[in-house]
């Protein structure tokens, strides 16, 4: 198989602070000898952990990019022992689209892995991942909201796994990261996605959902800037302990936490974000616009929890996730 053609000027091991490029060659209408050129920031301090964090996975979530820009210009290398990779675009042609997937090649990031060194754009970034950046991590934060379909409680999770040793050191690196909610997590589809292929190498890794709706809010940026600050303190590799403050633990016990709509119209829903339901209660109603008189479809909750992830905005096509509900742990 053919190397990966990403190239950088960063030197991983060096001291200091550095700031540089993931340069993808991409020939184009707009360039033809171009470049995919994705910001990358590494600040290194003497031996110790590596932790890698990464923003816009998917284009259209907003936290993880702010909060890692602010990362890169305030970071204090004197206060580090071990070495922090931040790359605030891991998508960076779908965050300069303001879409969730690439315009490039219609590539979702977060299923493609392991990827491709001689595939599409979107393949060639995850094998670099794949086979460079995750192989240098001990620990992983790839920081998700829900973009500009999906919006959430502002919750840190990590995965229920088979490894139990791995999914307990995750689990303590989501508490530590300390967003309102931690979630012990399922995936509705798991295929490809970078968080398995961090797991599967043995790295400690923790995600978010911190809103949506395709836009970020001064709370959901402050739960981001904190909780890569608590993240980084309790890896070893900043000086101090987290700061920790009141967290609700919940766990997705089966697939009859995910509700999806089998019918298109506008979605009305009957319980807010956060809010307990019960099995059988009204989580949405979804109204035929073209036949007024007619009963709206309802969609009730398979079980006693919380919603903790809605449909966003209020049109709604069969297919799409109308709601996610979680268990108090």
């Amino acid at each position: 198989m053919s190397a990966n053609p990403i190239t950088t000027d960063i030197d991983f091991d060096r001291d200091g602070i550095q700031h540089g490029f993931l340069k993808l060659p991409h020939s184009s209408e707009q360039a033809a000898w171009g470049a995919v050129m994705t910001p990358v920031t590494i600040a290194r301090n003497g031996a110790g952990p590596t932790a890698l964090l990464t923003g816009a996975n998917h284009g259209d979530e907003y936290e993880g990019p702010i909060a890692l820009f602010d990362l890169a210009r305030n970071l204090d290398i004197n206060s580090l022992s071990g070495r922090v990779i931040t790359i605030p675009m891991m998508n960076q042609p779908a965050f300069a689209a303001g879409r969730r997937t690439s315009p490039l090649d219609g590539g979702n990031m977060n299923r493609v892995f392991p990827g491709r060194p001689d595939g599409s754009p979107t393949e060639k970034v995850a094998d670099y991942f794949q086979t460079t950046l995750l192989a240098m991590a001990d620990v992983v934060l790839d920081i998700h909201s829900g973009g500009k379909t999906l919006e959430f409680v502002p919750l840190a999770a990590a995965h229920i796994l088979d490894d139990k040793e791995l999914e307990g050191r995750a689990a303590a690196a989501m508490q530590a990261f300390n967003a309102p909610y931690g979630l012990m997590m399922r995936e509705l589809d798991a295929a490809g996605m970078y968080d398995g292929a961090a797991e599967a190498m043995g790295k400690t890794f923790v995600t978010t959902e911190l809103g949506g709706g395709g836009t970020a809010t001064a709370q959901t940026v402050r739960i981001a800037k904190k909780g890569i600050t608590n993240l980084l303190k309790h890896a070893g590799i900043l000086k101090g302990e987290p700061e920790i403050g009141p967290t609700v633990r919940l766990r997705m016990p089966a697939a009859g936490c995910f509700i999806t709509g089998e019918t298109s119209g506008l979605v009305e829903y009957c319980i807010d974000l956060g809010a307990a339901v019960a099995a059988g209660d009204i989580i949405a109603r979804v109204h035929d616009p073209e036949r007024p008189g007619t009963a709206p479809r309802d969609y009730a909750a398979d079980m006693d929890g919380i919603l903790i992830g809605r449909h966003f905005p209020g049109l709604t096509r069969p297919g799409d996730n109308l709601a996610v509900i979680a268990v108090p742990a």
